[in-house]
């Protein structure tokens, strides 16, 4: 099971459109969760939604928890799935590692770009984590060089295998990324080739 994690003013719908967008993403259960924060695009009737703001930090970041928590054990318990990972974009990052780290079910590992490594993680919590891939774009104005390289550090810190590709893109889910993802995926959950599709009757 993939469980993907939209950016800030974004839909579900955006970053189910990512994780659709790795190669061998057919092979897993896809799903996408919306931020708990809903409201209007601008002066537009579109709704987007936020994982969290400075007001109420603390709540907002149970809330969210609890949230993703049980949406994880509702479509595990109707599915069998065996391998969990967690994926993030821009403020949905955070919420991945948040997500992975309080998980009461083995994560295998979290896919990220363009987001940082929560602040209140510690060294700890973070080894419960194995493998994370953390990208950046090069351009990136959002999620600085700064950042990634302390995030790196605390990351290697806690013992997590890392792997941070450095993206020719600026804050943006690129095909290249997708690409690093499959095979990131591939490694975590190896599968044997599909099965021939079966005759078609004329």
């Amino acid at each position: 099971m993939l469980v993907g994690f939209h950016g800030y003013s974004e839909t579900a719908e955006a970053q189910m459109d990512r994780l659709a967008s790795i190669p061998g993403a057919d092979r897993w259960m896809l799903v996408s969760i919306q931020g708990l924060n809903r409201f209007y695009r601008g002066r537009t009737e579109d709704v987007v939604a936020s994982w969290m703001t400075r007001q109420d930090r603390e709540l907002t970041m149970a809330d969210n928890t609890a949230y993703v928590s049980a949406v994880v054990e509702s479509v595990a318990k109707a599915s069998d799935a065996t391998a969990l990972v967690f994926a993030g974009f821009s403020q949905g990052a955070a919420m991945a590692f948040r997500a992975a780290c309080s998980s009461s079910r083995r994560v295998w590992g979290v896919v990220v770009l363009g987001g940082d490594v929560p602040p209140e993680l510690d060294r700890d919590v973070l080894s419960r984590v194995s493998h994370v891939l953390l990208g950046r774009g090069e351009r990136d104005e959002w999620y600085s060089s700064a950042k990634r390289a302390v995030d790196i550090a605390r990351l290697q810190e806690a013992g997590v295998n890392l792997e941070a590709p450095l993206l020719d893109a600026g804050h943006a889910w690129t095909e290249t990324f997708s690409r690093a993802a499959g095979v990131f995926l591939e490694r975590l959950a190896p599968t044997s080739p599909a099965p021939p599709e079966p005759p078609r009757q004329s």
